[in-house]
C-alpha cells in the first residue's frame, strides 16, 4: 500500500473519529446526569422564594429581595449580573442554591442564597441564548469536528510512526505516550467552547471560558475519549502493517524457495541427458555411419538448444516442446534402429497450451531405459492429449538385467510440476501399461 493511502486511511479515520466523539451517545449520560442532578437540587431548594425584585450595588453585585413573609434576599453576583444582562428593579423568578446543601467550607462564606437560574423576567420567559449574539449552530460543530479531527490525526501520525531498532523499543513507547499527554493536556486547553467571558456569548478557547459553564466535563470527556480511541486505532494499525509485511516476505521467500529449488532440479537433468547423448554418438562414431553421424549431430545440436533455452523458463508451449521431443526421440530412433517408434496424436487446438519446460524428456527417457527394446518385442511411445491432459503411454517390457531405478527422473518431474502450476501428476503403473497425465494448462487471452 503507497504512503498517500496510508495518508488517506488515517485522515478519515481521524474525521470518523472525531464525528463519534462530538455526537457519541456517551456524551448523554454525563450532560444528562448533570442536568438531572441541576433540576433536583433545584428541586429540592426552590420552595417559596421564587420570585423578587432585584436590586444592585455600586459594585454590580446584587440581591434579589424575594416576595414573601421571611423578606430574604437571594445573592446575585457581579458576574451573573453582566452575563444575565439584568437591570436594577427587575421583577426575577430565579431558582437558588442554598448554602446548607453545599460544601461545608464554601457555605460558610455565603450567608445568603445564592442565584443558580433564572427563569422569568418581569414576567416574560427567560430566553438566555437570545440575549447574545452567538455563533450558530452549524459553526460550532465544524469548530468542534475539525479541532478534535486534527488531533487526533496528529496523534495518529506520531503512533502509527515507521517501526524501531529492538533494543529502544520501549523507551520510544514510553516518550510516545508522553508526547500524547502532552497533546492531550494542549488540546484540552485550547479546546473550542462556548464562552461567556467580558459577559459575551462566543466560541472561545476552553483556557477563557468559566468553569461555572460546566464546558470541562464535556472538553475532559472528549479529550480522553480521543486519546484512548487514537491509541487502539494505531495498535490495530500497527499490527495489521506488520502482518501485512510478514505475508510480502513470506511470499517473497517462498518464491526465492521455489526458484531455487526449480533450478536444481533443471541442474539435475542436464548432465544425465549430456551423459547419455555422448554414449550414442559414441557408438555411431564406432560403427563409421558419417551421414548418421551428422543428422545425430544436428539433432544433439537442437535438443542442447532447446534445454540451454529453456532449461531457466518455467512454460512453454505444446508445440514447442513437441519440437524438442521429436529431435529428442531421433536420437534413440537412431540408436535402436527400428525397434523404437514414437507416435504424436495431438490436435492443433492443443499446440498453444503450456506446459513446463522439458517435461517429455525423462519420461522418453525412462521408457528407453527400462524397458527391453528388441526386434522381437519393439517399444512404442505414445504422446497424444486427451481432454486436456498430455498422456504418454508406453508398453511394458521389462529387461533381465533391470537397471536399479533411483526414481529421481519421475520425482524431479513431478516437484517441477507442483511449483510450476501448482498441479499434480497422475502416474499408472499397470501390469503391462506405463502412462503418465500431464494436465495442460490453458493459454492466457491478450
Amino acid at each position: 500500500m503507497r504512503r498517500s493511502q496510508h495518508v488517506i486511511i488515517h485522515v478519515l479515520v481521524a474525521l470518523v473519529l472525531s464525528l463519534v466523539i462530538n455526537f457519541s451517545y456517551l456524551l448523554v449520560p454525563i450532560i444528562t446526569e448533570h442536568g438531572v442532578n441541576e433540576r433536583t437540587m433545584h428541586t429540592e431548594i426552590d420552595g417559596a422564594h421564587t420570585s423578587g425584585v432585584l436590586h444592585i450595588e455600586r459594585d454590580m453585585h446584587g440581591y434579589i429581595v424575594c416576595d414573601c413573609e421571611a423578606r430574604d434576599s437571594v445573592y446575585v453576583s457581579a458576574w451573573q449580573v453582566r452575563t444575565f444582562k439584568l437591570n436594577d428593579g427587575d421583577h426575577i423568578a430565579f431558582s437558588t442554591r442554598e448554602p446548607h446543601i453545599l460544601p461545608e467550607h464554601v457555605a460558610m462564606d455565603m450567608p445568603h442564597p445564592r442565584l443558580e437560574e433564572v427563569h422569568t423576567v418581569n414576567g416574560a420567559r427567560f430566553d438566555f441564548d437570545a440575549l447574545y449574539d452567538r455563533p450558530s449552530r452549524t459553526v460550532e460543530f465544524v469548530w468542534q469536528i475539525v479541532y478534535y479531527a486534527a488531533i487526533s490525526l496528529i496523534m495518529i501520525f506520531i503512533l502509527a510512526k515507521g517501526g524501531m531498532p529492538e533494543r529502544s523499543r520501549s523507551w520510544v513507547v514510553v516518550r510516545r505516550m508522553v508526547l500524547l499527554l502532552l497533546i492531550t493536556g494542549v488540546a484540552i486547553y485550547f479546546a473550542p467552547v462556548m464562552s461567556f467571558h467580558d459577559g459575551q456569548m462566543k466560541l472561545d478557547f476552553f483556557f477563557r471560558g468559566d468553569f461555572r459553564d460546566n464546558t470541562y466535563i464535556i472538553v475532559l470527556t472528549k479529550s480522553l475519549f480521543s486519546l484512548v480511541v487514537t491509541v487502539l486505532y494505531a495498535r490495530i494499525y500497527t499490527l495489521m502493517l506488520q502482518q501485512q509485511t510478514m505475508v510480502v516476505e513470506n511470499e517473497r521467500l517462498k518464491t526465492e524457495n521455489l526458484s531455487t529449488r526449480y533450478n536444481m532440479l533443471v541442474g539435475q537433468i542436464n548432465p544425465h541427458f549430456f551423459f547419455n547423448s555422448l554414449n550414442s554418438l559414441a557408438m555411431l562414431v564406432r560403427e563409421g555411419d558419417q551421414a548418421r553421424s551428422l543428422e545425430y549431430i544436428d539433432q544433439l545440436s537442437y535438443t542442447f538448444r532447446y534445454i540451454i533455452q529453456n532449461g531457466k523458463s518455467s512454460t512453454t508451449t505444446l508445440k514447442e516442446e513437441l519440437e524438442f521431443a521429436e529431435a529428442y526421440a531421433y536420437l534413440f530412433k537412431i540408436r535402436y534402429a527400428d525397434k523404437l517408434f514414437f507416435d504424436f496424436e495431438v490436435e492443433d487446438k492443443y499446440k498453444e497450451w503450456t506446459i513446463p519446460a522439458l517435461s517429455l524428456q525423462p519420461l522418453i527417457g525412462n521408457a528407453v531405459k527400462h524397458n527391453s527394446i528388441t526386434t522381437k518385442n519393439p517399444l512404442r511411445v505414445s504422446i497424444r492429449v486427451v481432454d486436456g491432459v498430455l498422456e504418454i503411454e508406453n508398453a511394458k517390457h521389462p529387461k533381465l538385467d533391470t537397471e536399479p531405478s533411483t526414481g529421481i527422473g519421475l520425482d524431479n518431474l513431478r516437484s517441477r510440476w507442483q511449483i510450476l502450476t501448482g498441479k499434480d501428476i497422475e502416474i499408472v503403473d499397470q501390469a503391462e501399461r506405463f502412462i503418465v497425465r500431464l494436465p495442460l494448462e490453458k493459454p492466457i487471452k491478450a
